[in-house]
């Protein structure tokens, strides 16, 4: 069962965090750079940036990885301390409308 959130309210924190915006300044790489280079438009890209994303296709993660030349954990990092501080989590899947 998916359950599905009221609209305007804020989504539960995640213990993944992206970290792409570490990788593109090692790589001194601008965002709209590695859209251009992977075919994402910047606003998705801003997206996954800014850690507002819920998931990501593995296609995408492929791309990314093969651009930075780096590994997904160069990307995406689990952090359950920062899920757990930011209030509770239960793990279930939510779903946009």
């Amino acid at each position: 069962m998916i359950r599905r959130r009221k609209q305007g309210t804020t989504a539960a924190p995640m213990a993944i965090r992206v970290t792409l915006d570490r990788v593109l300044l090692d790589r001194r790489m601008s965002l709209t750079e590695l859209g251009d280079r992977v075919g994402i438009t910047l606003a998705n890209l801003s997206i996954l940036k800014t850690g507002k994303a819920k998931a990501i296709r593995f296609s995408t993660l492929e791309a990314l990885c093969r651009e930075l030349n780096c590994q997904p954990g160069d990307i995406l990092v689990w952090d359950p301390d920062s899920a757990a501080e930011a209030g509770d989590d239960d793990g279930r899947a939510v779903a946009a409308e």
